[in-house]
């Protein structure tokens, strides 16, 4: 992972901390909402310190300077909401459901990510046809074409039919006669009609869970483990999103990674998806990260990830360098009752090898004390570049 350098407000004024110092990165944060877009990381929504955090602001972490920086949002904000489902589709930023105090949510939200002025509104869809899913959260996202297919979480019981199946969490009651439980419903929304269907899916369905992992590869939804009654579980799935069939379990070879919720789950590149952190039933932390392969049907553990280190309710991209970001999450036992040790560092997990110009500018950045009387001769977004990185000259320079 790598330190981030002080951003700004988008106004030139830094972000005062509790302390009226000038903030360089976000809040640590869980439950929160991330989208990559560029060379830009887009973080939205979350819990801090057991709190919700405002709606109001964005952090956005440019992966070319290292950079952080905090935006205000205008438009018609959401709540304050954790556990939202999010997806960055056309340079727009989609996000759905989620938790607020006053319980689920079924609003859906976009946001332009390159707007004119650096002026960044939410919108909130309303303008829809069909029946959108029940309010929930923890539930997870796969784009395929024009569509946003959307599996799974935990929330309310529906009031209308749905295909699927929805099972009742007996511990919970959310106000008089609300029930709240598991579901394994689908849903697409239509981006070019903007309308909500649910598809008739054929073959075995996978059993109701919420806080799953889910990863679109090609024309596949693959979605691993999530929590169901008492279990957190260790199951892989795909959905085929042209023909609406189901893959059944898939039977793996070798080992298999632990049964566990709040992880993620990451298409890496043609053949990898890329598993890390979680919760397991036993309510253990997880730091582990496992590879698994499309095209052998194999999971592969990393041997070289540092153990000490879990994460749950953390976000995972992709960026365009290959590179798998992870921002966030919590590193305890969020259920334990004791204050949660939320994170705000970012995590780079290096899938595929670094393209030659990355290679040469994490090599100038790392010498520049020797190299920056150089810096000059190089072309105006390579030379800008790395003063944003290094947070300017070398010293003597």
């Amino acid at each position: 992972w790598r330190q981030p350098h002080v951003g700004d407000l988008g106004n030139g004024e830094p972000e005062p901390d509790d302390a009226g110092q000038p903030r360089s990165e976000p809040e640590e944060r869980s439950g929160h909402v991330a989208v990559f877009c560029g060379t830009r990381l887009f973080i939205q929504a979350d819990n801090s310190v057991d709190l919700y955090l405002p709606s109001s602001e964005m952090w956005i972490y440019d992966t070319e300077t290292q950079v952080w920086h905090r935006r205000e949002l205008g438009g018609e904000l959401p709540p304050p909401m954790s556990g939202s489902c999010a997806v960055c589709v056309d340079r727009r930023f989609y996000m759905f459901g989620g938790h607020h105090n006053r319980g689920n949510s079924n609003e859906f939200y976009t946001m332009d990510l390159c707007p004119r002025g650096d002026s960044y509104k939410w919108e909130r869809i309303s303008n829809y046809t069909g029946q959108p899913p029940s309010p929930k959260d923890k539930l997870g996202c796969w784009t395929h074409g024009n569509k946003l297919v959307f599996f799974g979480g935990y929330g309310y019981q529906p009031r209308e039919a749905h295909r699927g199946t929805f099972e009742f969490d007996e511990t919970s009651l959310w106000g008089p006669n609300v029930s709240r439980g598991w579901n394994n419903h689908v849903h697409i929304f239509d981006l070019e009609t903007y309308s909500w269907s649910q598809p008739l899916t054929t073959g075995t369905p996978p059993l109701p869970r919420a806080a799953h992992a889910c990863a679109t590869h090609g024309n596949r939804g693959y979605l691993f483990g999530g929590r169901y009654l008492g279990a957190r579980m260790n199951d892989l799935h795909y959905l085929n999103l042209d023909n609406w069939a189901w893959s059944g379990p898939i039977a793996v070879r070798g080992e298999v990674p632990v049964g566990r919720s709040w992880h993620t789950l990451t298409a890496a590149s043609d053949d990898q998806l890329f598993l890390y952190g979680g919760f397991t039933t036993e309510r253990q932390p997880l730091g582990d990260g496992w590879i698994y392969s499309v095209k052998s049907l194999e999971w592969r553990k990393l041997s070289h990830i540092p153990p000490d280190r879990p994460r749950l309710w953390h976000t995972a991209t992709l960026s365009e360098e290959g590179e798998v970001l992870v921002f966030g999450g919590c590193s305890n036992n969020l259920l334990a009752g004791e204050m949660s040790g939320h994170k705000n560092d970012v995590l780079v997990f290096c899938i595929q090898p670094k393209s030659l110009l990355r290679l040469s500018v994490d090599a100038v950045a790392c010498h520049r004390e020797l190299l920056c009387t150089q810096w000059g001769a190089l072309p105006r977004h390579l030379s800008s570049r790395l003063l944003q990185r290094t947070g300017g000259p070398a010293s003597g320079s």
